[in-house]
């Protein structure tokens, strides 16, 4: 199975500018070992002991960044300086910000890309360290991205990718795997669920998809493959107004009292369909404001320059 698979972050150039496509949107579950390319060589030195607590009755913690520093890897170019972020379950969270200002530099050290190198601080998922973790086993224990331009993977249809994703999660958690009748059963409400044809099921991942449907795409893989925090990258960006409805609609039926989403945008619109509790907004790697909705609204009609750090 690993053959038909290329290494999800092979393609990726670091970049502090979210104008530039993703080239690969595999999602890291499929891969079956790890790559040494994946390995972080300050991780023993960032070794952190779990400390989540929470107050009896209130949510449970499902993501704490502490103090997190990241460079690209290549050039040693500082990129996120000293971030502070927690999630707890239920939540949903925004991230906006202008083009270099860090917020899919921010999500891509979430999930392990290798282009980039943490310098110092923690990160927390579920009571782990996420620095002792491969980008697969981040994803087998319940995170998930979705990329602003998902690509072709040619030779692999949606039904193959979606079935093979589904059984490696099974595999991690001791579960028999499930045969093709069995997982139709499985996949096919979901379909619905994104308002995608079944013919897609036997197309190419992505292969002469349009935008829309290219979005749609990855949220029937959420949809399937269930996450404890969604990361989702710019669901927003090149949909017409009824693939945004229906990929906003599709997030909010994922929403339960046990997960999180954490979403990245530079658009006040999308915060009218999934709606958050915490808006963040970053300038230059730095989150520089946290508070509600209201802190979009104020971005809507002012800028970025009515909050930016001088």
């Amino acid at each position: 199975m690993a053959s038909f698979f290329p290494n999800p972050f092979s393609s990726f150039a670091p970049t502090t500018s979210t104008s530039t496509p993703s080239p690969i949107s595999l999602h890291p579950s499929l891969r079956l070992s790890p790559s040494p390319r994946f390995r972080n060589p300050r991780r023993q030195s960032l070794t952190v002991k779990a400390s989540l607590t929470s107050t009896p009755g209130s949510p449970n913690v499902l993501l704490e960044v502490k103090n997190l520093t990241a460079v690209i890897a290549e050039s040693k170019q500082e990129i996120l300086k000293s971030i502070d972020l927690v999630v707890h379950e239920g939540e949903v969270h925004a991230i906006m910000g202008k083009n270099g200002s860090g917020k899919s530099t921010f999500s891509k050290v979430l999930v392990g890309h290798p282009d980039y190198e943490v310098t110092g601080g923690s990160m927390m998922f579920k009571g782990e360290n996420l620095l002792e973790m491969e980008p697969e086993d981040r994803s087998l224990a319940g995170m998930f991205m979705t990329f602003q331009a998902p690509v072709e993977i040619p030779g692999v249809s949606n039904i193959d990718f979606l079935h093979m994703a589904w059984n490696a999660r099974r595999r991690k958690q001791g579960l028999p795997e499930l045969g093709p009748i069995e997982f139709y059963s499985i996949l096919y409400p979901k379909l619905e669920a994104v308002k995608m044809d079944a013919t897609f099921l036997n197309r190419n991942v992505n292969e002469g998809f349009s935008g829309g449907e290219r979005k749609r795409n990855e949220i029937l893989q959420l949809a399937v493959l269930g996450a404890d925090l969604a990361i989702l990258d710019e669901i927003d960006s090149g949909l017409d107004v009824d693939a945004f409805q229906d990929v906003a609609k599709a997030v909010n039926a994922l929403l339960s009292p046990n997960n999180s989403v954490l979403l990245v945008t530079h658009y006040r619109r999308l915060l009218d369909f999934i709606k958050p509790m915490y808006v963040h907004v970053m300038e230059d790697g730095k989150i520089v404001k946290t508070g509600d909705i209201s802190i979009a609204d104020q971005l809507e009609k002012e800028g970025y320059k009515a909050i930016s750090v001088v």
